[in-house]
């Protein structure tokens, strides 16, 4: 048996903006006691849409997740941080970049990196047809 290396502590992006904070609850466990990946994917998805829906202004969905990464699990009690950062703006899309860190329940002020993801939405109209990003 190996012993496993503890989670690298790491600092929060300084060029990123903090756009949810949430904590998981026993309700949102798997069957071995961890978040379930689909709770964060769900978060991970309202966390991503707050920076395009400045830039959409209107309608607007989730059309591609390009890498989700789950560096490590999720438990209980942490404290996670959602910072998110745009990364493109396109004809009729956006996408931004998504970080997930924690700070575990019994170890406060210190965070590690939990899940990253790169999300695009495209701004829709009222017929859930692509429709232009307004400039500006």
């Amino acid at each position: 048996m190996t012993a496993q290396t503890p989670p690298q502590r790491v600092q929060l992006p300084t060029d990123e903006e903090l756009v949810l904070k949430v904590i998981p609850m026993p309700a949102d466990c798997n069957a071995n006691g961890d978040i379930f990946g689909g709770w964060v994917m769900a978060q991970v998805d309202l966390a991503g849409s707050v920076i395009p829906a400045r830039y959409a202004k209107g309608r607007m969905a989730t059309v591609a997740v390009k890498e989700f990464i789950f560096k490590q699990p999720v438990r209980v009690g942490d404290i996670l941080s959602f910072y998110s950062k745009l990364t493109r703006i396109g004809r009729t899309s956006i996408t931004v970049k998504v970080e997930v860190y924690a700070e575990r329940f019994s170890d406060q002020g210190q965070y590690i990196k939990v899940t990253e993801a790169s999300v695009t939405y495209v701004a829709i109209d009222e017929n859930g047809q692509p429709r232009e990003v307004p400039k500006s």
